[in-house]
This record gives structure tokens, C-alpha cells and sequence, in this order.
């Protein structure tokens, strides 16, 4: 039941946040979460602030320092934000740091082409920071301004900052350290940030990023400067795969975008195609990676024909059969890009689908009318990949229609009523006990209850025809209702999906994580729409029940951080502690109190912010290669969080 407002609306109902006040309140909204992808977001939005001063022709190096005492600092050697006064009377620093839409990426003079577009970065950071201390080295002086949560400390002289030395340097100094009234943690993920810094670095091949963390346990510096740009991008994520071709490499300009594309095919079948507009990482691609892949894709089919390696009979090559082994970074440096979002997730510009579609087809026909090698190799690649998409299509007919699974007549789903995909949710739950707990416990209308058998397969490991003949697999391919796509075909619908959230409920030890890890495995290789539209999710289920003698209230604590704060809080009671060493010792009652009622359960939702390191960490941790498993678990035994 929906929590009860109050009935009064009017005028005194409608508030008015003033300067920062609103990133504060909705700080989703500018960084996309408060978990640690928008904490290190943080990082970034000031990274990308020094790498549009290089982009502009006045910076060549950015330092990023993790200090020790878990804040951070980015330093480059730029012009410096302007300490001058402006129009409203303060400095113009000020502004910038205090200011939502304020910044010198409006007007196209001071900065042909950016990331930061919106003029909220600085800002943003600043608004989500305990502190924040800015220093400033322009025009032979240095300056310094200091805010805590968005609000300045510093006082200022007839409106501009003090002056606090002299220097013959330039640039800024930014050091901030997230707040933790705002984050779900405070402790910065140094790999993700590692790997934003690279990407950056190669984007951008006369830029050099300094790396630093000095904090205890995890000290280390790195530098990258990457001469060979995107090229040396491709070879990087094809570094441990056999290569096919050679890194091809093209670039050009028209309607002021410029457009930079390496590729490379390798004996692998799958594709990875990334995308970056004004260096910024298009996790969901966009329209620059539309008209790359569409041109593509024609020219090949047109090669095909005029070498006669397709007849006139043949259907074209499809779009995933062209790309299958083909690993791609598409740059583009656009003056006015639109991006869905403030994280810049997607890019929505038609003018660059149009550019790229042109420089690709122009530059890609002069490259392969002089390697025609070259082209054969990928022609090759398409033919091998359609062949095997052909014969998996008839695999995946026959084994899907070989044993249907209707709504509860097989004895394992347990679907809702309602038929409304918005409103509905499947948990599933491993094991018979728990399973029929969930099934008492449920919301029938809403709620839907897949019970499996153990582990499930680890379809890293396994081949095509395995993984469609589980048991297990079928059942939720066709619970699901969407179908699945791999690396051959792809008859995966989104919009036949069933179910808004899709909920792993497991035991909170080492075996139902592992569970967890084989079934989000199974959906970022064969259903990855899932988890990049947000309908996966992991159900939290307390550890600990706590029962104080005589009056008291019963409590839910789901971790041992938990669990410590309640003993500290209550030194002086009395209380019984019953610890959950799996769901299938709850009741009905304890299941839907703690894990399913939408009103007080705990839920993480499973993101991917970065593709080409989710799906390098999932072939690490779940393929056949072991030495590299094992080094890596070694060397972070320390970050993990096992119940023993």
C-alpha cells in the first residue's frame, strides 16, 4: 500500500531550490547514481574540463591523485579558469563553481569542441563535495577559492579572489573530497578509474595523464601517453585474440565533425564497437555508431557482389555477420553535440549518423580498392559467420520447440495474474524450500516465482548448443518471453519482455553468489538488453534478525556493518540474534517482510558503465583461462566481502 501524503496543495506546497540546493537533493539526475560509478563520475566530470583545455589547443598534461585522506585531486597545466570579474559582479571562478549552465562552452570561441556541455560539471562536483578547494594559476599569480557542500568559505576582496603567490605557471588545481551524507561509499574504485584515464590517453595521443593513489594499501603511479591514438586503442583490446587483419585506420571531416575510425578483426566470433563523441565514452553508442555500422555493413555487401562471392540468389550479409570479429573505436569531434542525459550515455546528433556514414563510405573504399587482401579476410569473416548463424538458427528452432513451457504447468513457474509487463516481476529463487516459501509469501497479482535447481550452467565455458539445451536456461528464456541474442543471430525483442524487473534472489553466502554470478553471466552474453535497460536486480535479504528482551523492536540488519552499529547503539540491552544462513529458513511472513514487499525490501540494480571492461572482467572470472583468474583474486582478496 502506497505511504499516505498530505491532502493540503497550495501555494506554500511548491518549493523553490536555490542555487545548488537541487544537485543535492537529486543528485541522480546529474551524475546518474550515488553508488560508485557516479562517484568516480565525479573524477571524470572534472577530467573532462582539463581535456577540453587540450582539446583547445593549451594543455598537454592532467595529473589525477587519489590522496590519502580519500579525497581527490586533478591538476592540469591549462589557461586556468577565469579569475576575472563578471558581469554579476564576483569572480568569474565563482560562478562557474557555483552555478548550474554557467562555463565558456556556450559561445564556440573559447572551445571549438568539448565534453563538458552543459556548463553543471564544476558545479555538480562542488555541490556533492564535502569540501572543495580550487587553486588557480594565471597571469603570473596564483589564486585560491574553498566551498564545503557547494557553499564558499573563502572571502573575497571587492568581489575577486586573494592573490596567494606568484607563479610563471599556468592552470588549475581542483582537490575534492565526495560527501558522505550524499554516497553510498566514499572510497574511489581505482580499476574503473584506471581505465577512464587510458581510454582518455589514447583518445587523445599528445595528451599525457599522470595517475597517482597514495592511499594506504593501494599506492602506486602511472603514466599514459599513447602516440598511436585509437589505433593503439584496437590493439590494446585485441592484445590476448588472434588477428585477422591489420589495424585499419581512417579519418575526416565534413560539416565541421570530424571523424576518426581504427578496426580490426580478430579470430574471435563476437564484435565490440565503442563510441566517443568530444571524448566522452557513449556507453548506449548513438547515432554516430548507426551510420558507421549501416556504411559499413553496405560496402561489404557491395564487395561481395562485385567479387562475386555473393549471387544473385544470396541474401545480403546481415549487419552481425559483418561485424562478427571486429573490434572498432569510432571518435568524433562534434561543435554541438546532443547527448541523452547528463552522463552522456547515448549521442542523439543526425548530422553526425550522416558524416560518419559519408567519411566511412569514402575512406574505407579507397582503403580496400589498395588491400584487397584485407577485404577477403573480412568477407571471409562474414561468410564463416553466417554460415554458423544460418545452422544455429536451425539448432535454435529445434530445441525451443522441442519442449514448450507453459505458465505453471511444468511445476517451476509460479507467474502473477496480472498480465501488465510494467507492473509485474519475476524472482528467481534457488532451491525447493526457499522457492515455496517465495510462493506463499508473493504478491500473486504482481509477483512472479521461478524456482532452479543449483548452479546453473556458466555459459562462458559452454558452447551454443549446451547452453539452449539446459533445462534451467530454456525455462527462463521463455518465462522471460524475449527471446535471446548471441554472437551469430539475434531474435532477442525487449518489447516482448514480461516482466519490469527480473529479481536473482539467492542466499547470502559464497554459493548463492556464485548462483548470482552464473545467471547474470547467462544474461549479459545472451539477453545484455536486460541489464543495460535496468531490469536486473539482486535481491538483498538480511543476515540477522534481532529480537530485544523485553520492549524493543524488532530489527533487520542485512550486513555485519549493520549488525555492529546496532551492538554499539545498544551496549546496554539485552537481545537474541538470529543469524539467516539461507532464505529457506524464513517464513512466508519473514520473506515478504524483508525481501519482497516493494515497500521495505533492499534491491541492488545491476549497471554496466563500462562494456568493454564488463565483458573483459566476465571472460577473466568466468572463462577458461585460469593463471590470470587466479592473480587476479589474489591481488584483490582484500576488496572481497565473503560469509563464511
Amino acid at each position: 500500500m502506497a505511504a499516505k501524503v498530505d491532502s493540503s496543495y497550495n501555494a506554500e506546497s511548491i518549493k523553490v531550490l536555490e542555487g545548488l540546493e537541487a544537485v543535492r537533493m537529486r543528485p541522480g539526475m546529474y551524475i546518474g547514481s550515488t553508488s560508485t560509478r557516479g562517484l568516480n563520475h565525479l573524477i571524470y566530470e572534472i577530467v573532462d574540463n582539463s581535456v577540453d583545455e587540450h582539446l583547445a589547443g593549451y594543455c598537454d598534461t592532467i595529473r589525477v591523485t587519489l590522496e590519502k585522506d580519500g579525497s581527490c585531486t586533478v591538476e592540469d597545466n591549462g589557461r586556468g579558469i577565469p579569475v576575472g570579474m563578471h558581469e554579476k559582479g564576483v569572480s568569474a571562478e565563482r560562478i562557474v563553481l557555483t552555478t548550474l549552465h554557467a562555463g565558456g562552452k556556450f559561445d564556440n570561441k573559447s572551445y571549438k569542441t568539448s565534453g563538458g556541455l552543459h556548463g553543471v560539471g564544476s558545479s555538480v562536483v562542488n555541490a556533492l563535495s564535502a569540501y572543495l578547494t580550487i587553486t588557480v594559476c594565471s597571469g603570473g599569480f596564483v589564486y585560491r577559492d574553498c566551498y564545503e557542500r557547494g557553499v564558499p568559505t573563502q572571502e573575497l576582496t571587492d568581489g575577486l579572489l586573494p592573490i596567494i603567490g606568484k607563479t610563471r605557471e599556468t592552470g588549475t588545481t581542483i582537490n575534492f573530497l565526495p560527501d558522505a551524507d550524499i554516497f553510498e561509499k566514499t572510497r574511489f574504485k581505482e580499476d574503473d578509474i584506471k581505465s577512464h584515464l587510458h581510454e582518455t590517453a589514447y583518445l587523445n595521443p599528445n595528451l599525457t595523464i599522470v595517475y597517482a593513489d597514495r592511499r594506504e594499501g593501494t599506492e602506486e603511479e602511472l603514466s599514459f601517453h599513447e602516440p598511436e591514438g585509437i589505433s593503439g586503442f584496437v590493439r590494446e583490446i585485441n592484445k590476448n585474440n588472434e588477428a585477422v587483419t591489420d589495424v585499419i585506420y581512417f579519418r575526416g571531416e565534413s560539416e565541421d565533425i570530424q571523424v576518426e575510425v581504427a578496426l580490426q578483426y580478430v579470430n574471435e566470433f563476437h564484435e565490440e564497437v565503442l563510441g566517443f563523441c568530444n571524448d566522452i565514452y557513449n556507453a548506449e553508442g548513438g547515432s554516430h555508431l548507426t551510420g558507421f555500422k549501416t556504411q559499413f555493413t553496405q560496402v561489404i555487401n557491395n564487395y561481395a557482389r562485385e567479387l562475386n562471392i555473393l549471387k544473385d540468389k544470396d541474401a545480403n550479409f546481415t549487419g552481425t555477420d559483418i561485424r562478427n570479429g571486429m573490434t572498432a573505436v569510432v571518435s568524433i569531434k562534434h561543435p554541438d553535440p546532443r547527448f541523452e542525459g547528463q552522463t552522456k550515455t547515448k549521442l542523439d546528433n543526425q548530422d553526425a549518423a550522416r558524416v560518419v556514414s559519408k567519411v566511412t563510405g569514402d575512406e574505407i573504399v579507397r582503403y580496400f580498392d589498395r588491400n584487397l587482401d584485407t577485404l577477403r579476410a573480412i568477407i571471409g569473416c562474414a561468410e564463416k559467420a553466417a554460415k554458423i548463424r544460418k545452422n544455429e538458427e536451425k539448432a535454435r528452432t529445434n530445441l525451443l520447440t522441442k519442449q514448450k513451457f507453459s505458465f505453471d504447468s511444468n511445476g517451476k513457474l509460479a507467474n502473477c495474474e496480472s498480465r501488465d509487463p510494467s507492473k509485474c516481476e519475476i524472482f528467481i529463487v534457488e532451491g525447493d524450500s526457499a522457492g515455496g516459501s517465495a510462493k506463499t509469501a508473493r504478491d500473486r497479482m504482481y509477483q512472479a516465482i521461478l524456482p532452479i535447481r543449483g548452479k546453473i550452467l556458466n555459459v562462458e565455458k559452454a558452447s551454443i548448443d549446451k547452453v539452449l539445451a539446459n533445462a534451467e536456461i530454456k525455462t527462463m528464456i521463455n518465462a522471460f518471453g524475449c527471446g535471446f541474442s548471441e554472437g551469430y543471430g539475434n531474435d532477442f525483442d525487449i518489447s516482448r519482455l514480461r516482466y519490469d524487473k527480473i529479481i536473482i534472489m539467492a542466499d547470502a553466502d559464497v554459493d548463492g553468489a556464485h548462483i548470482s554470478t552464473l545467471l547474470m553471466t547467462l544474461f549479459y552474453r545472451f539477453m545484455p538488453e536486460l541489464i543495460f535497460e535496468g531490469h536486473v536486480y539482486v535481491a538483498m535479504p538480511p543476515l540477522y534478525k534481532v529480537m530485544p528482551q523485553g520492549k524493543g523492536k524488532e530489527e533487520y540488519l542485512y550486513d555485519d556493518e549493520a549488525l555492529e552499529k546496532y551492538r554499539a547503539a545498544h551496549k546496554d540491552s539485552r537481545f537474541t540474534l538470529q543469524r539467516y544462513k539461507g532464505l529457506g529458513e524464513m517464513d512466508a511472513e519473514q520473506l515478504w517482510e524483508t525481501t519482497l514487499d516493494p515497500e521495505r525490501r533492499c534491491m541492488r540494480r545491476i549497471e554496466i558503465d563500462d562494456a568493454r571492461m564488463a565483458s573483459e572482467m566476465t571472460e577473466l572470472l568466468m572463462g577458461n583461462d585460469v593463471p590470470p583468474r587466479k592473480k587476479f583474486i589474489h591481488s584483490h582478496a582484500t576488496d572481497a566481502a565473503v560469509d563464511a
